[in-house]
């Protein structure tokens, strides 16, 4: 009837359903059936990936980063777990679902000053890096002791050994580059054209390493000489990026075997690095790229910063005494009013 008041019972009562009572698991898929594997490129989100025993590049696997991993980047020489399709065939796509712990990790910075944008950007150059192979020409052009000490410096911090390759050595001695770092234990390698590269694959025989140096100083030559299908090998990594030229990023390349034992190893070629920026580097840990000056400061006052403008460090009665080079400390005081943003020369010629 109108007007009447409707009376409302149970039924008319609607319960919104609570949350479930159940956690939410956080509990990930172990992928024990994962295939272990070594990135030798990255390239827009795509990573080639290949199993480090395999002999040729040609059974490069293409993989995506899975969403479980978060924000944890994958960089060449990564070591990595894959699932899904690992057969490496045209149009396949594997999933990275784990990444090894790193044994040792290179950076570098677009600029020495932390306070600087290109100073805070930090790259990851390669993962698990054992030898950092610093290629210099001993002529045409110069060699330039100011970025070899950058990249000591940069090997030093990253826990990983130094080798400087001395190339075009028919053109110049050895002689001025050596006695610069005389009172360093720093292995070097000789090469000239066709010269036997005998000793350079005993260096790099079971290891991997990071092959670093200017334009001109010979590094693509003596890369093609030590893998002699290197434009094959590029070539085949480079397709994961739709046909884009490595020479912008790094591209791990596995060295043939000259014996019927051993690891031959692997070179990381990077052509894109130019410097090494050193804002990631602290003050302090600068000196450890200069160890024949560390003893230098043992008598300096607390908290010496071993400039020109420290009255009272020792460093240039040490050098003064002739146990060091004076060039190895004008070179380390460069760095520190670089990294302070003071100074911003290039790097010397020797």
């Amino acid at each position: 009837m109108p007007g009447k008041k409707r009376e409302y019972d149970e039924d008319d009562v609607r319960i919104r359903p609570g949350r479930s009572s159940r956690p939410r698991t956080r509990t990930r898929p172990k992928h024990e059936d994962a295939v272990d594997a070594l990135v030798i490129t990255v390239d827009r989100g795509r990573y080639g990936c290949i199993r480090e025993d395999a002999e040729h590049l040609d059974e490069l696997i293409t993989a995506m980063r899975a969403r479980e991993l978060g924000r944890k980047s994958v960089v060449v020489g990564d070591r990595v777990a894959l699932v899904g399709d690992t057969s490496g065939a045209p149009g396949a796509l594997a999933r990275i679902v784990r990444i090894a712990e790193r044994t040792s990790v290179l950076r570098r910075t677009a600029d020495d000053d932390d306070t600087t944008p290109e100073g805070r950007l930090e790259r990851v150059v390669v993962a698990n890096a054992d030898q950092l192979v610093i290629v210099s020409a001993l002529a045409d052009p110069q060699p330039r002791t100011g970025f070899i000490d950058r990249c000591l410096v940069a090997a030093y911090d990253a826990d990983i050994e130094p080798l400087l390759c001395l190339t075009k050595a028919d053109l110049a001695g050895p002689a001025g580059v050596l006695d610069y770092y005389a009172e360093l234990d720093l292995r070097y390698v000789l090469v000239k054209p066709e010269s036997d590269l005998t000793e350079v694959r005993d260096r790099l025989a079971g290891r991997i390493s990071v092959m670093v140096g200017h334009s001109g100083v010979g590094k693509s030559t003596l890369v093609n000489r030590l893998v002699p299908d290197a434009l094959r090998a590029v070539g085949v990594v480079s397709a994961i990026g739709k046909g884009r030229h490595t020479s912008t990023s790094a591209v791990a390349l596995r060295l043939p075997r000259v014996r019927k034992k051993g690891d031959p190893g692997w070179i990381i070629d990077t052509p894109g690095i130019r410097s090494f920026g050193l804002a990631h580097v602290s003050a302090e840990s600068l000196l450890h790229g200069f160890p024949d000056l560390v003893e230098g400061t043992i008598d300096c006052p607390p908290n010496c910063g071993h400039t020109v403008g420290d009255s009272d460090c020792k460093l240039d009665a040490w050098v003064a005494a002739g146990k060091a080079d004076p060039r190895r400390l004008a070179s380390y005081r460069r760095l520190l009013s670089s990294r302070a943003g003071e100074d911003n020369s290039r790097d010397q010629s020797e």
